[in-house]
């Protein structure tokens, strides 16, 4: 008896850790569909958390690692596209902001050029002026007088002159789109040089002049006296140097002796132009934007720019029938010059009395 005891003891003991077994291996190993489902664990959030910050810890190793990798070069087209980006973002904020006249006591329009001379070509009225005699330095406008030595030469417009290592800038360290090695005609490079402010281009048509640069500058100075510019002197044909300096009063006589050149009016006021530069077509733009504005009838444009002489813009435009010569010098903001140019327009729309002199044409002689 008590060997069967025992044995049922034993037997019962057997069953029960058999029917143990299964329940504690069922997370190791599931029979059939429904319990794979429910023995699948689920994934807890500080795992996903865990996987999410190793991912971006990879990404954030391999931006390094790729940043490492940009050449000089490379920073340098980044660091231009940047730029370009906030440029583009400023224009677009200043397009967007409504313009507005302001006027004085005296009611006239307050502008943001230092200096800066109106004049009714026709009459000779002054019609605003602040530092009509101030001598500073003229920058890019310098590049009218260029085009009238270049005309006055009589030098053939067909020949082709090519840009050498003598027309890089090293004063200011410009770019250029015109590489050593084009070769342009004279035609071309008087062009770019007003349209565009090409500085290569115009340092290439003094280079190209009978005697060379000195002689070519000398022309300038001749020209400046027979225009009767006595506070003006030149030094150069790019404008880049800041000794090139004459006065708002001058650069009005400077401005009228320009509008009898058609070339020159052609070429100032042009929109863009393609040209074929080392076997490639690259479009040149003006860089007056008011000669793209249908509001503007303008016959002579030129704007120019460096840190000694901020931006100027000087413009023959005509309004209420009257040609009026504009000269805006060191304006101190990048578009502040254009801004300045249409509070004049704005300020002399609203008194067309201004304007209602003589309707001839302007003086030829």
């Amino acid at each position: 008896m008590k060997h069967r005891i025992l044995l049922a003891a034993m037997v019962a003991l057997a069953f029960s850790l058999t029917g143990a077994a299964p329940a504690m291996a069922a997370p190791a190993k599931c029979a059939g569909a429904a319990k794979a489902k429910a023995c699948k664990p689920a994934p807890t959030s500080l795992a996903k958390k865990k996987a999410s910050s190793n991912k971006k810890s990879v990404k954030v190793a391999r931006a390094g690692q790729n940043a490492a990798r940009l050449t000089s070069r490379g920073k340098r087209v980044l660091a231009g596209k940047l730029a370009a980006a906030r440029r583009q973002a400023a224009r677009a904020h200043t397009a967007e902001e409504p313009l507005t006249l302001r006027v004085d006591a005296f009611g006239q329009p307050l502008l943001n050029s230092s200096a800066f001379y109106i004049v009714n070509q026709n009459t000779g009225e002054v019609l605003l002026q602040r530092g009509a005699r101030k001598v500073m330095p003229i920058a890019s406008i310098t590049k009218l007088m260029t085009a009238i030595v270049v005309l006055e030469s009589r030098s053939s417009l067909n020949e082709t002159l090519s840009i050498t290592e003598e027309d890089i800038d090293y004063l200011k360290g410009t770019s250029s789109r015109l590489g050593v090695g084009t070769r342009l005609t004279r035609e071309e490079m008087l062009q770019l040089a007003l349209m565009s402010s090409e500085n290569r281009a115009a340092s290439a048509l003094a280079r190209n002049y009978p005697g060379g640069r000195a002689a070519f500058v000398e022309a300038m100075n001749v020209q400046a006296r027979l225009l009767g510019m006595g506070d003006s002197r030149f030094y150069d044909s790019t404008g880049l140097t800041p000794r090139n300096v004459s006065s708002p009063h001058d650069l009005s006589r400077l401005v009228m002796a320009a509008a009898r050149y058609p070339l020159i009016r052609e070429f100032t006021t042009t929109i863009e132009r393609y040209v074929h530069v080392d076997g490639q077509v690259k479009l040149f733009r003006n860089t007056n934007g008011l000669v793209r504005n249908p509001d503007w009838n303008i016959g002579v444009s030129k704007t120019g720019y460096i840190s000694e002489a901020g931006r100027c813009l000087v413009m023959q435009a005509w309004m209420g029938g009257q040609p009026l010569s504009i000269v805006l010098m060191d304006a101190d903001g990048r578009n502040m010059r254009v801004v300045d140019a249409q509070r004049v327009r704005l300020w002399l729309g609203e008194r067309p009395e201004l304007l209602a002199g003589d309707r001839r044409r302007p003086p030829q002689g």
